[in-house]
């Protein structure tokens, strides 16, 4: 095959549309102690799915994060990976404060919240010099984090997101997950919407949930914000 036909195949597989939805709704990740996981996750407040016990030793056990559409799924003979070797596991929130100090509240070592000074440095625990204090300037979306582990040490990593990128999200469906993540997205949208005021010589804007609703859905969306 020539280069041209490979480039074209490559790119006709890129902006081909697909036919079937496939959903990612599970990862495995592999512990050493089934039981002792277990208590970790549900001391979450993570929603238990599934515990089956099989007579051939197999064992599957699913948790699913609150407001997630996609779980975690460990067990005995799930998977033969080294416990422990999961790492940057994404958790994606709308507040990393409110967020860490939730997670620490129910007994999992995370740290504070930081942001990173070298591309990557999320991804590096080792290299604490390249993780700066403190959430991103402006609180930036996509820029703030905050980590733990679990007992086996497999890492999560927590990733504040308030606005998206374009794309990522179907502009059709907006939703919110929590009364947290609703409350917060309301709050940046008042805040962007008194600048807006303020714009305007300061005059009230009678159709204010108008705004709101378009500002809510466009920063979900990952689309140009209203003025």
């Amino acid at each position: 095959m020539s280069t041209t036909e490979s480039s074209a195949e490559h790119a006709d597989a890129g902006t081909c549309a697909p036919q079937v939805e496939l959903k990612f709704e599970a990862v495995v990740i592999p512990v050493a102690d089934v039981d002792r996981a277990k208590r970790f996750y549900a001391r979450l407040g993570w929603r238990l799915d599934a515990d089956f016990a099989f007579d051939n030793g197999f064992r599957v056990v699913q948790f699913t994060p609150t407001g997630s559409g996609t779980s975690v799924q460990f067990g005995a003979n799930i998977t033969t990976a080294t416990p422990g070797s999961a790492q940057g596991l994404y958790l994606v929130v709308s507040d990393i404060e409110a967020a860490r100090s939730e997670l620490a509240a129910q007994g999992a070592q995370v740290s504070a919240v930081f942001h990173p000074g070298a591309p990557g440095a999320q991804f590096r625990p080792a290299d604490a010099s390249n993780r700066i204090d403190g959430p991103a300037d402006d609180s930036a979306s996509y820029s703030s984090f905050a980590t733990f582990d679990d007992p086996d040490g497999n890492g999560w990593l927590v990733q504040e997101v308030t606005t998206r990128l374009p794309g990522r999200i179907t502009t059709s469906q907006t939703s919110y997950s929590s009364e947290h993540d609703l409350v917060a997205a309301l709050t940046r949208a008042a805040a962007a919407h008194g600048r807006h005021e303020q714009r305007n010589s300061g005059q009230y804007d009678e159709n204010w949930p108008a705004w709101y609703a378009a500002y809510m859905v466009a920063e979900q969306a990952g689309t140009p914000l209203p003025l």
